[in-house]
C-alpha cells in the first residue's frame, strides 16, 4: 500500500509539474501569435492542457446545453463551422421555442452588447447548397455586434471551360456526379487559387466559445439536419396538431431522397413527410471548461486574424477589426493560479484517502489539421499522430465511431496516404504474436455520401467513396483484413469489426389525417408547408384561429378541424418501441377503416453517423471534427480540431474478466453509446432535459446511472458475453431489416444483377415522372425506404412480428457487398486523378 502511495503520489506530482509546464507554453504561444508545434505532443502547436469536459450525444442535448451558454453570453462568441443555418432551432418543438432559434439568440445577445464573431467555410456553390452568403448577410442584418468571415475566396479562371462548367452543373442532383466527371482543368478554374494552391477544401471545424470561459466542439455543426434525439425517430406527422412538429422545414431532410437545396427558403424542401423519413442522424460534441479553452481561443483568434489580414483589411478595415489578444494571458494565469490550489487541495485528499481521487480535470490535448492555406502556417497534422498513438499504445480494447473510414496499410494504395489503417494492422499482429486479448470496433454509416439509388450515375461520387473505404477494410490486395491475414492471423474477425446503424418508424398517416383534411378542406402537406412558412417568420404558434378571417390560412384551418375532431390514438413515432423499457410494437393502435394501410406507414433509413470518435482502454478519448479520411487527416486539406482527453478519475471496471481501473470520461461514453446502439438507453423525449442536457460544470458533470443492470451488460468490452451480445443484436437486426425493407448494401448483394433483383425490382426512386411512377405502382413497387409488400402475406401482423425484434440500431456492415463487381466506382467512366484525390 505505501509503494502504491509513493507511487501515486509522484504521479500526481508529474501531473502538475507537467500542467504548469504546459500553461506556461500555452502564454508563450499567445505572445509569439505562431505555430509551436516542435516540442508539444502530437507536434501540436499547443501543449497539453486541462479543464472539465462534458460528453452530448446526439444533437438535442448538445443544441440545448448550447443554447444555455449563448443565453448567459455577456462579452463575446467565437463560433467556427462548415455550415451554419440561421434559422436553426437549439431547443423543439419550434412552436414553443422561438426564442432559442439561433438567429434570435445571436440577435439577443449583440443587443446586450456581446461581440459575436464567426467563421464560414465558404463553398463552391455549383458543387454545394450551404448557402454561406445567405448565413453571412442574415446574421450580420441582426446587428451591427454581429460579424462573420466566409474563407476561402473562389475566385473562377479560364473562361474557355466556361461552356464545360455550365453543362457539368446544369440541371443536377447530386453534386457529386458532375464534381466527378468535370476535367481536372475545369475543377481548377472553378475552385480558383490562393498562393498556388488551388481551394479543393474546407474548412472542416466546429468550435463555439462563450465569453472566452466555455467552450463547445465536436462533430456538429449549427445547422440543418443535425438536431435529433437518442432514439432518432424518423416520422415527423402530427395529423392532430401542427404545432407538435419536431423538424420543421429544411430541417426535415434525407438527402438519400433529396439533398438540401435553396436552404434560406424553408418552403423549398421537396420532401414530404407522409411519404418519406427524414434521416436520423448520430453525432458526439463536448462541452469544456478551464485552461484547455486558452488553447481554443488562441486556434480561433489566429483563424480570425489570418483571414482578417488575408481578405478583409484591405476592402472592409473599418467594418471588421482583428481581434487583440490582451486578457487571454491573464485569463490563464487566473485559470492557473485556481488550477495551481485545486491541485495542491486534491494531492492533499490523495494523501488522506490513500490513492482515492474525486472527480476534477482531465488532462486535455488540443490538435489539428492545419496548413497555408487554412491557416497560414506550416502543415500541421496532430490529429493524425494522436490517433497513431492512441491506437499503437493501446493496451486492451479500440472504438472507433466515424463518418468515414480511409486509410491505408502501405504506400501501395496510393491515392490514399495516411498510416492509421498500418497502425490497426501492428496493434493487432503484435497481438496475436503476445496472445493477447484485443479489439477493435469500428462503427461508420453504410452509406457514406448520400444516395438513394447506388446504381444511379448520380451516386458516382458515393460510390467512389464506398470503394476506398472497403480498400481499406477488406479488399484490393492491401486492406486491414488481407494485410492481418498475411501477418498469419487466420480469423482477422477475431480482433476487429465493423457494424452500421439503421432504424425505422411508422408515419402518421392513419385515419385522422384524412378526417381533419375532409373536414377542413386542406392537404396535411399544404398546412404543413405553410406552418413552416410562419415559423421561418417568426410566428410563435400561439395567436388564436379567430383572430384572422375564415380563408385567411390553411394552416389555421387545418388545425381549427384537427382541434375539434381531436383526440386520436395512433403515435406520431414509434421509435420508443426498440429502446430500454419501449411498449410493445404490437399494442400501438392505429385507427382507421383499413388496418392494412399501417403496412404502407413503416419507413426505414440508415441511420447517419456523422460522430468523430476514438475511445480507447476506457482510458483516452479523441473528439472533434476530423473523419478518418486523408482529407480530415493530412493537414493539408480539410483544417479540423480534435481534442485528446485523459480523466484521472477513476472507476473500477473489468477487462476481459479482470477487475479493471478505467477513467471515468472515456468510460461513461463509451457505454452510453454502446448502451444507445443496443437500444439500452429509454426513449428521449425532445423537450425533456436531464443532467446531460446542460454545460459543462462543477455542479452539473455527466449523469451516468453506473451498476445499473443495462450498464452491467456493457461494463467489459472484452468479455464474451458482451461480445456475444453486440454481434448478436447486430445480426438480428441485420435479418430483420433485410426481410422488411431490402435495404442496400446488403450482403447478398454481390454483383448489379444481384442488386437489380433485391433493391430495384421492389422500389420507386425519387424522382421518378409520374406516368413512370404510375406504372411502377401498378407493377407493385413500392416508394423507397418503405415495406416490401411480397415478403409478408400474412400483412401487417407478420410486419410487426419481425420488427418487434428489432433493438437499438447496430447493424452489420456487409463486407461483401458488390465484391464481385470489377470496379464500384469507375465502371464505364475514369475519374481525374483529382477526384480520386477528393474522394479520401
Amino acid at each position: 500500500m505505501e509503494r502504491l502511495f509513493d507511487k501515486v503520489k509522484e504521479k500526481v506530482k508529474d501531473g502538475v509539474e507537467e500542467l504548469l509546464e504546459g500553461e506556461k507554453a500555452t502564454q508563450h504561444a499567445v505572445q509569439e501569435h505562431t505555430n509551436l508545434g516542435g516540442g508539444n505532443r502530437y507536434s501540436s502547436f499547443a501543449p497539453q492542457s486541462s479543464g472539465q469536459v462534458k460528453w452530448h450525444v446526439d444533437g438535442a442535448s448538445y443544441f440545448w446545453a448550447v443554447s444555455m451558454a449563448l443565453e448567459q453570453a455577456q462579452e463575446s462568441i467565437y463560433i467556427l463551422d462548415w455550415w451554419l443555418s440561421p434559422e436553426l432551432y437549439l431547443r423543439r418543438p419550434p412552436a414553443r421555442n422561438e426564442q432559442y432559434r439561433l438567429d434570435n439568440m445571436l440577435k439577443a445577445a449583440a443587443e446586450r452588447g456581446v461581440s459575436v464573431r464567426v467563421i464560414v467555410y465558404k463553398e463552391v456553390p455549383q458543387a454545394l447548397t450551404l448557402d454561406s452568403a445567405h448565413t453571412k448577410h442574415a446574421l450580420e442584418g441582426l446587428h451591427p455586434n454581429i460579424k462573420v468571415f466566409r474563407h476561402p475566396d473562389h475566385i473562377p479562371s479560364g473562361v474557355d471551360l466556361r461552356a464545360e462548367l455550365e453543362s457539368s452543373f446544369k440541371n443536377m442532383s447530386l453534386r457529386t456526379f458532375d464534381l466527378a466527371k468535370v476535367s481536372k482543368d475545369a475543377l481548377k478554374a472553378l475552385y480558383g487559387t490562393s498562393d498556388d494552391m488551388v481551394l479543393y477544401w474546407a474548412h472542416h471545424e466546429k468550435l463555439l466559445i462563450v465569453d472566452r470561459k466555455i467552450a463547445f466542439m465536436g462533430g456538429l455543426d449549427l445547422c440543418f439536419g443535425r438536431w435529433d434525439t437518442n432514439s432518432h425517430p424518423i416520422a415527423d406527422a402530427h395529423p392532430e396538431n401542427l404545432e407538435a412538429i419536431i423538424f420543421p422545414g429544411q430541417d426535415y431532410n434525407n438527402a438519400r431522397i433529396y439533398d438540401f437545396e435553396d436552404v434560406e427558403k424553408w418552403e423549398n424542401n421537396k420532401l414530404d413527410r407522409t411519404k418519406s423519413s427524414r434521416m436520423g442522424w448520430s453525432d458526439i460534441s463536448i462541452s469544456l471548461v478551464g485552461p484547455i479553452v486558452n488553447s481554443l481561443i488562441i486556434h480561433f483568434t489566429d483563424r480570425w486574424n489570418y483571414i482578417y489580414n488575408q481578405k478583409y483589411i484591405a476592402k472592409d478595415g473599418s467594418k471588421y477589426q482583428p481581434i487583440h489578444r490582451q486578457g487571454i494571458i491573464h485569463q490563464g494565469e487566473r485559470f492557473l493560479g485556481g488550477l495551481n490550489e485545486q491541485f495542491h487541495h486534491g494531492m492533499h485528499r490523495l494523501m488522506q484517502r490513500g490513492g482515492s481521487r474525486q472527480a476534477g480535470s482531465a488532462f486535455i490535448q488540443l490538435t489539428r489539421s492545419a496548413s497555408p492555406w487554412s491557416s497560414g502556417h506550416p502543415t500541421e497534422h496532430s490529429i493524425a499522430n494522436a490517433y497513431v498513438d492512441a491506437i499503437t499504445n493501446a493496451r486492451h480494447f479500440v472504438y472507433i465511431e466515424n463518418q468515414f473510414f480511409i486509410t491505408a496499410t502501405s504506400d501501395k494504395q496510393k491515392p490514399v496516404s495516411n498510416k492509421i489503417g498500418r497502425a490497426i494492422v501492428d496493434r493487432i499482429v503484435r497481438a496475436h504474436q503476445a496472445g493477447e486479448d484485443f479489439h477493435i470496433i469500428v462503427v461508420i454509416p453504410a452509406v457514406p455520401g448520400f444516395a438513394g439509388d447506388l446504381k444511379s450515375d448520380g451516386s458516382l461520387g458515393t460510390r467512389a467513396i464506398m470503394e476506398f473505404q472497403y480498400n481499406s477494410i477488406c479488399r484490393g490486395g492491401h486492406s486491414i483484413l488481407e494485410a492481418i491475414k498475411a501477418a498469419g492471423v487466420d480469423d482477422p474477425h477475431q480482433y476487429i469489426n465493423f457494424f452500421n446503424l439503421r432504424n425505422y418508424d411508422r408515419i402518421n398517416t392513419s385515419a385522422a389525417m384524412g378526417r381533419v383534411e375532409r373536414e377542413s378542406g386542406v392537404r396535411y402537406e399544404t398546412a404543413r408547408r405553410q406552418f413552416d412558412d410562419h415559423v421561418e417568420r417568426g410566428y410563435d404558434g400561439y395567436v388564436p384561429y379567430t383572430e384572422y378571417g375564415k380563408d385567411e390560412s390553411q394552416y389555421r384551418k387545418y388545425q381549427a378541424a384537427a382541434k375539434r375532431l381531436g383526440d386520436d390514438k395512433s403515435l406520431d413515432s414509434v421509435a420508443a418501441c426498440y429502446m430500454e423499457g419501449g411498449p410493445d410494437l404490437h399494442s400501438i393502435p392505429w385507427p382507421g377503416d383499413d388496418p392494412e394501410s399501417e403496412l404502407d406507414a413503416f419507413v426505414s433509413e440508415e441511420l447517419y453517423i456523422h460522430t468523430k470518435v476514438l475511445i480507447a482502454d476506457d482510458h483516452l478519448v479523441i473528439c472533434g471534427s476530423a473523419n478518418l479520411n486523408d482529407r480530415s487527416q493530412l493537414g493539408d486539406h480539410d483544417s479540423e480540431i480534435a481534442v485528446v482527453i485523459e480523466d484521472p478519475t477513476p472507476v473500477e471496471s473489468s477487462m476481459a474478466g479482470r477487475p479493471y481501473t478505467a477513467s471515468a470520461f472515456a468510460t461513461s461514453l463509451r457505454r452510453q453509446l454502446f448502451r444507445k446502439h443496443l437500444g439500452l438507453l429509454p426513449h428521449q423525449q425532445p423537450d425533456r432535459p436531464d443532467a446531460n442536457w446542460t454545460p459543462v460544470d462543477r455542479d452539473h458533470p455527466n449523469q451516468y446511472d453506473w451498476g445499473s443492470p443495462a450498464d452491467q451488460l456493457v461494463r467489459d468490452p472484452l468479455d464474451p458475453r458482451f461480445l456475444d451480445l453486440w454481434r448478436g443484436t447486430a445480426r438480428r437486426n441485420t435479418e430483420v431489416f433485410r426481410k422488411v425493407f431490402h435495404p442496400v448494401p446488403d450482403d447478398s448483394v454481390r454483383t448489379w444483377g444481384d442488386y437489380e433483383k433485391f433493391f430495384s425490382r421492389h422500389f420507386i426512386n425519387p424522382g421518378t415522372k409520374p406516368d413512370d411512377e404510375a406504372a411502377a405502382r401498378k407493377a407493385g413497387k413500392v416508394d423507397y425506404g418503405h415495406v416490401v409488400r411480397e415478403e409478408f402475406p400474412g400483412g401487417v401482423r407478420e410486419v410487426k412480428d419481425w420488427l418487434s425484434r428489432v433493438r437499438g440500431t447496430l447493424v452489420e456492415m456487409p463486407l461483401n457487398f458488390l465484391v464481385d463487381v470489377k470496379d464500384l466506382a469507375k465502371e464505364g467512366l475514369t475519374l481525374n486523378s483529382f477526384t480520386d484525390e477528393i474522394y479520401t
